[in-house]
């Protein structure tokens, strides 16, 4: 088991609904193949770096979770196939930024 983080872009002309259920779609596609879930972050509507199929904002959310290697390429193809996703990243935490992610957690717990 791995240790991973994904970012994603919702596409910002989606309602409340549409981004919950599509948050949702994407854990329950991680736990049925075995991933455990850590954290998952709301991050909100941000304004984007430079325009992404002709939108400047979107939603942003995170997900951190351990999971055997070979379910990131079938999560990743589901992201690609999913026309509400603009954008996706996901990372292969070592044990430094597991550290840091759990600091991180820690902060924001405190401060909620």
């Amino acid at each position: 088991m791995n240790h991973y983080e994904t970012v994603f872009i919702l596409n910002p002309v989606l309602s409340e609904d549409q981004v919950k259920e599509t948050v949702k779609k994407f854990e329950d596609f991680l736990v049925s193949r075995g991933a455990k879930m850590i954290s998952k972050e709301d991050w909100g509507l941000k304004k984007l770096a430079y325009p992404i199929q002709h939108k400047k904002s979107g939603f942003y959310h995170l997900f951190e979770f351990t999971a055997p290697g070979e379910v990131i390429t079938t999560f990743e193809l589901e992201f690609r196939r999913d026309e509400r996703i603009m954008r996706y990243l996901t990372v292969k935490l070592d044990k430094h930024a597991i550290a840091w992610a759990e600091k991180r957690r820690a902060k924001l717990n405190q401060k909620a």
